[in-house]
């Protein structure tokens, strides 16, 4: 992190005397934009074959990228039109997956699924049914830190 961005994001500042302030603040609300309640189009290596009516989507580089992906694998591509903005992912940062229809939780280093909360179906006993379903729910609030674990 240098002293012209903040520390979570990386978003760029403004410096004192700076030219072209509005090239800063554009590029600032570009990747606020981005990163303001995340969505991904999907996780897959490679760049998709983008035109202007997908500026604003997003997608998690996975495996071993190719092409102008390369060397970004974790981190969250952008489309800006006429270019990638990339952004790397903290601790903790959340995304709903598109393709999916699924929570996904940055978490060490890695981006791991959250876990779907199955309903409780069939049984003869209901307490077990609903402990079952119980666990699953405490155990998706501890992955995303709501309880403790």
């Amino acid at each position: 992190m240098s002293a012209l961005e903040t520390g979570r994001h990386r978003l760029p500042l403004l410096a004192v005397s700076q030219a072209q302030k509005e090239i800063t603040h554009n590029e600032a609300l570009v990747l606020i934009d981005a990163l303001l309640h995340m969505a991904v189009e999907a996780v897959q290596p490679t760049a998709p074959a983008v035109t202007d009516n997908d500026i604003g989507k997003s997608w998690v580089i996975h495996g071993a990228p190719t092409g102008v992906w390369a060397n970004k694998a974790g981190q969250i591509a952008c489309w800006v039109g006429g270019s990638w903005r990339f952004v790397e992912p903290h601790e903790g940062m959340r995304i709903w997956n598109k393709s999916t229809r699924r929570q996904s939780l940055f978490i060490s280093g890695q981006w791991t699924l959250a876990p779907a909360i199955p309903s409780p179906i069939g049984g003869t006993t209901v307490d077990s049914e609903a402990r079952a379903a119980l666990a699953a729910i405490l155990q998706y609030f501890r992955l995303i830190g709501i309880f403790a674990t």
